[in-house]
């Protein structure tokens, strides 16, 4: 492990911690960010935890700085800090730092994207063009967003704290979006290795805490049962080689059973409560992709009806044209894509250029994967990319 892998896994456990024993996310945030600078400078070789190594450093940093300051609310910060034992505990799953960091950005007072931009850039550590490809924006926006949510917190003084239970209903979508997103960038990676298992596993870990918490919210579990069963497709992603194996090629046996058997029965726990949602029938589409041998896209493209009456946006309309695509063939499926409008994201064209292939309509669809190429960030997707074009001849 390097320090750019420190960074990645240990950031936002860091800057939690640091927002707990500060009460200032931004301070927390400029503190994690100095003791990293640091340790960039210092270290040879990685210290036994480095997480805690980063904590350290960062309290002893904002001390330091609140020295600096005159104002009673610094003083009374400082005097905060050095009550706190010289060695915070060890940074590991921190549950509850986590997610009252959540729930403070998610705060209703946040306009909704700003909530979950914050969220992902501190609690993820997501870099401001891996959250500008998760929304499908310019960075500029994201970059934006960010700043503002900062000041709001700051001027509106929202507290630091995990709401009171019946503050949690309001803030509960935003947390989902948060725990989403971040698995998919963790999933699906913006660039480098195409899978982030640090993010993933992150992701998963704070919606089994989130349904400990929150046990009877549908939506929770049904986040939960997405995660899972999506994870365990993960073996199966990339072959030997390192190459990106899709859905319909991808060796079964090595799908991991006991998240399948788990995120089956949380689909069941959503289903006997009736009261569907978004997340309970993308989780409900992923028990069909594995429950059996193949995929019954019949059922699939029947939840994919369902969930875009729900949410009608342009993502899950290109998902199901996928699924128009296995039910009724590749021409009503590419009309289907006509309808769909996302500038900037490279699955769109990469999904036509394969429905234009499978219509033996080549040159377009090489024009299409040319498209597509110009748009992918990650390597191992430009690369699988790259292959589905040259097999065109």
């Amino acid at each position: 492990m390097d320090l750019t892998s420190v960074y990645r896994a240990e950031y936002g456990r860091c800057v939690a911690t640091l927002a707990r024993l500060l009460g200032d996310i931004n301070l927390a945030e400029e503190a994690v960010q100095d003791a990293f600078t640091t340790a960039l400078q210092k270290w040879e070789t990685l210290p036994p935890n480095p997480g805690a190594w980063i904590v350290t450093t960062a309290r002893n940093r904002a001390v330091d700085r609140l020295r600096r300051e005159t104002t009673r609310e610094a003083r009374h910060a400082e005097a905060l800090l050095l009550q706190q034992p010289d060695e915070p505990q060890e940074v590991g799953p921190v549950h509850d730092d986590q997610l009252r960091l959540i729930f403070t950005c998610c705060h209703p007072a946040l306009a909704p994207d700003a909530r979950t931009a914050l969220t992902l850039r501190l609690l993820g550590g997501l870099e401001v063009p891996e959250i500008a490809r998760a929304y499908l924006v310019q960075e500029a926006t994201i970059a934006q967003r960010i700043v503002r949510a900062k000041r709001k917190i700051r001027d509106a003084g929202i507290p630091y704290r995990v709401p009171r239970e019946h503050e949690l209903p309001d803030r509960l979508p935003p947390v989902l979006t948060v725990l989403y997103l971040m698995f998919n960038e963790g999933y699906a990676a913006t660039a480098g290795p195409l899978i982030r298992t640090d993010l993933c596993a992150e992701a998963i870990r704070l919606a089994r805490e989130l349904a400990a918490l929150m046990p009877d919210e549908p939506e929770v579990l049904g986040l939960l049962a997405l995660l899972l069963l999506t994870e365990a497709r993960r073996s199966a992603r990339l072959d030997a080689a390192g190459d990106l194996v899709l859905l319909a090629d991808q060796d079964r046996t090595l799908w991991s059973r006991p998240l399948i058997a788990e995120g089956h029965e949380l689909v069941r726990r959503c289903l006997r409560r009736n009261r569907p949602g978004p997340y309970q029938i993308q989780a409900a589409i992923s028990a069909v992709h594995t429950d059996g041998e193949a995929t019954d896209w019949p059922q699939v493209l029947a939840l994919y009806d369902q969930l875009l009456a729900m949410v009608p946006t342009p993502v899950v309309a290109l998902n199901r044209a996928v699924a128009v695509a296995e039910v009724h063939g590749p021409a009503p499926a590419l009309a289907a894509l006509e309808q769909v409008d996302l500038p900037g994201f490279h699955r769109l064209p990469a999904t036509r250029a394969e429905l234009l292939t499978r219509l033996g309509r080549s040159a377009e669809a090489r024009a299409a994967y040319d498209e597509a190429l110009a748009l992918v960030t990650n390597e191992t997707e430009r690369a699988y990319l790259r292959g589905r074009q040259a097999g065109l001849g």
